[in-house]
C-alpha cells in the first residue's frame, strides 16, 4: 500500500483537497500554505475519515479531509475527529 501513495492518483486527490483551501477538519483552524509541508506540524496533510487501518479507502475523495500534520498524528487511527485526552491521575 505504501507505493500507492507515491502513485499519480493519491498526488492528484491531495493536490484537489489541498486547492480547497479548508481549515483542519480536527481542529478547525486554518492551515498556513507557506510552511515546510514535510516537517512544520501546521503543514497540510490529507487526513482519511476512515482511517486505512479500519477500512477506509486510499483514493476516495468522501473519505479526504484537510488536516494539520499534528492533529492527523494526534488522532492516529481513531475515528473520531478529535484526539483523545488523558484525564490526569490524582495519586
Amino acid at each position: 500500500m505504501a507505493g500507492i501513495r507515491n502513485g499519480r492518483p493519491y498526488r492528484r486527490l491531495v493536490e484537489q483537497q489541498r486547492r480547497l483551501g479548508l481549515p483542519c477538519w480536527i481542529c478547525g483552524h486554518n492551515i498556513p500554505a507557506n510552511v515546510d509541508g514535510r516537517r512544520h506540524p501546521l503543514a497540510f496533510t490529507l487526513d482519511h475519515l476512515i482511517p486505512l487501518s479500519r477500512g477506509g479507502d486510499l483514493l476516495d475523495p468522501a473519505n479526504a479531509r484537510s488536516a494539520h500534520r499534528r492533529c492527523n498524528s494526534a488522532r492516529g487511527n481513531r475515528t473520531r475527529g478529535t484526539p483523545q485526552t488523558r484525564a490526569s491521575r490524582r495519586w
